[in-house]
């Protein structure tokens, strides 16, 4: 097999002698690239942000700014990735020449004074400066008031990068400058290629040994001879446990480039979703099909969480207060296993067996997520959290229901951070089906909404504030919704 290698601002070199478990982030530093930062180290702060080429959605190739901090960079090889120092134009002498429009950008408008989260920043930036559909999104021509600028960059691309001392206001300023990308620019021109082919990758150093294997059949058996590896797709679940935690594993097997587990169909009856899609290629590829889902994209972590981070891997992980769990289970959605014998397909209200565990077996992979067709009309999903964007939830409530001349038909209600697993709230659908859609109904649904669960005094927030929001919640929805008649 060839040695493992990656690209780096055009320059090809061997992994080795990186152990597996070595960050892209350390990989990058200790060849003397040291705009790549740690900040945190655990995805949260994004001075560490790099480009990668991935297959795109418009376009055959996506620039994707992700968290060098937590991915292992033997999970790159063969492909190709862009750091700061890889986007200003260089001259003969190997000194900058031109400045990326980025960096420029942000030098003008005084977007930099300490600059320790400045190259994380202009890799975010410069991921979304070449976002194919960004002028498709221009806000205001005054750039206020919206989150879209004149120019349609979106200021979601840098919810996972902070800044401690220059204030955002300038940064905001250099993201809605920024122009349109050239056709001579060579990172717009790289686009139209296709990617790299993910490579069957098989690094062993220092008695650990990463593996990518080549198709679904070769992982599940794989598995089968390996039950002690640890199976990551975007690794933002692993990647913290190896830096924050000091955890190794003797084997890890990835699962993020099987073309098995990256589909995405529509049908008739349900829409199948691949386990190792990222959340922003669901996201963009199902462009608001499911308005359940595309009210808890923006709220899962950060964009550059997102661009790494699957449904596979966030059930996988069975934590309780994972975002998408409540979503899908107000979805009524279910999950495809696949192992060395097959598949089988269980309910998600099902999965969740206790604190982390599940029906899963050994050896099995998530394939696929589906969702049965029709969608109810009535969705709704709250996360009470300490900060709008890029935090754990103390609380996520998932709404579903049907309601038909003013009586709930169907009520699916998905619930995070009350119990061990994610549950769902079958006492409070039972309280509104069949009954009407009014001010009475809903107060009563929502006492019994509010006894759902045996949530726990943490950090976070308190047992008695959690089984309150449950209840808010309904009535939140109730406030909101449309289709509420008079009591």
């Amino acid at each position: 097999m060839v040695a493992a290698r990656i690209t780096v601002n055009g320059k090809e070199t061997r992994i080795s002698p990186a152990a597996p478990h070595t960050t892209v982030l350390e990989f990058l530093r200790e060849r003397g690239l040291t705009g790549t930062k740690e900040g945190c180290a655990e995805g949260e702060c994004g001075a560490c942000s790099v480009l990668v080429a991935r297959p795109g959605v418009d376009r055959p190739t996506d620039w994707v700014a992700v968290n060098a901090c937590l991915v292992p960079v033997a999970a790159l090889d063969g492909q190709e990735v862009v750091t700061s120092e890889g986007l200003a134009t260089t001259g003969e002498s190997g000194t900058p020449a031109v400045l990326h429009p980025v960096q420029e950008e942000m030098a003008v408008r005084g977007g930099s004074q300490c600059g320790y989260c400045t190259p994380g920043f202009v890799c975010s930036m410069a991921s979304e400066y070449y976002r194919p559909d960004r002028c498709a999104h221009a806000g205001p021509a005054d750039g206020t008031g919206s989150e879209h600028g004149p120019n349609g960059f979106d200021l979601h691309a840098l919810s996972g990068n902070l800044c401690r001392c220059t204030g955002y206001r300038p940064i905001r300023d250099a993201a809605f400058a920024v122009g349109m990308p050239t056709e001579d620019d060579p990172l717009t021109q790289r686009r139209d290629q296709s990617p790299p082919e993910p490579a069957a990758t098989a690094y062993t150093q220092d008695d650990s040994t990463f593996l990518r294997p080549a198709t679904l059949t070769d992982a599940v058996r794989l598995l089968r001879e390996r039950p002690d590896a640890v199976v990551v797709a975007g690794s933002t679940d692993w990647g913290v446990e190896v830096n924050i935690r000091s955890r190794r594993a003797n084997c890890v097997v990835a699962v993020d480039r099987l073309p098995e587990l990256r589909t995405l169909h529509v049908g008739a009856d349900h829409i199948e979703i691949g386990g190792a899609q990222t959340l922003t290629e669901i996201e963009r590829r199902l462009d608001g099909a499911v308005p359940l889902l595309a009210q808890l994209f923006p709220q899962f972590a950060s964009r550059l969480i997102r661009n790494s981070a699957t449904l596979g891997g966030n059930l996988g992980t069975g934590s309780p207060i994972g975002d998408s769990p409540p979503v899908l289970l107000a979805l009524e959605a279910s999950l495809v296993l696949a192992d060395a014998d097959g598949e089988r397909e269980v309910p998600l209200c099902d999965y969740f067996t206790g604190y982390r565990q599940s029906v899963r077996r050994p050896g099995e992979l998530i394939r696929a997520v589906r969702v049965p067709l029709p969608l109810s009309p009535v969705t709704a999903f709250h996360k009470i959290a300490k900060r709008r964007f890029d935090d754990i939830s103390s609380v996520a409530v998932a709404f579903a229901l049907d309601i038909e001349d003013g009586t709930v038909r169907k009520a699916r209600i998905g619930l995070g951070g009350v119990a061990a697993t994610p549950i769902r709230a079958f006492a409070a659908e039972a309280a509104l089906e069949g009954e009407p859609w009014t001010q009475r109904t809903v107060e009563a649904a929502a006492g019994v909404l509010r006894a759902e669960g045996t949530p726990m005094d943490d950090h976070r927030a308190s047992a008695g504030y959690r089984s309150a929001m449950l209840g808010q919640s309904l009535l939140k929805l109730y406030a909101r919704t449309t289709e509420a008649v008079p009591s």
